[in-house]
């Protein structure tokens, strides 16, 4: 299923790469992030995140400006970041972002203590990573069922479907 498959009036989690993708312009997916990003602003769908996913999605962003700004290698971008402070605060892109979204129609969703439990036993019985479970258990508890995400780990998810930009 892909983004254009989702039914006017449907709800959607928007997970992270999805964020990147729209932000960064990617040159393979990024209209596609755009348009699904402008349905929630009009409202036709109604568009939910968590901070955890706004998390590392300014991270995220914020290498990708690094390489692209200040000619950095991708290897050992973080470890680059955390040792030149100094280079952090000519990044923008992160905050704009951020920013935007905070301001946007995308909805963000509180996480209680016992959704990130759910989402621990979520990881080990179905063998996703950490941040991809607590997306699956905050979507059980809110009843979310489609996903915007290019992540196929989520394809082995019971009740869950995912909508990929292309």
């Amino acid at each position: 299923m892909i983004f254009t498959d989702l039914s006017a009036g449907a709800a959607v989690f928007v997970d992270a790469n999805t964020l990147v993708y729209h932000f960064s312009l990617h040159p393979q997916f990024g209209a596609a992030c755009t348009a699904l990003i402008d349905r929630i602003e009009c409202r036709e769908l109604s568009g939910f995140t968590t901070i955890p996913v706004l998390g590392e999605t300014a991270h995220r962003l914020m290498t990708l400006e690094a390489i692209a700004l200040l000619h950095w290698p991708v290897a050992g971008i973080g470890n680059r970041l955390r040792n030149h402070p100094a280079e952090v605060s000519r990044l923008s892109l992160f905050r704009r972002a951020i920013e935007g979204v905070v301001q946007s129609n995308l909805q963000i969703l509180t996480i209680p203590a016992s959704v990130l439990v759910a989402s621990v036993a979520l990881s080990q019985q179905i063998g996703l990573l950490n941040n991809d479970a607590l997306v699956v258990a905050v979507m059980q508890a809110n009843g979310l069922t489609h996903l915007a995400s290019n992540d196929a780990d989520f394809d082995r998810v019971p009740g869950l479907t995912r909508y990929a930009p292309a």
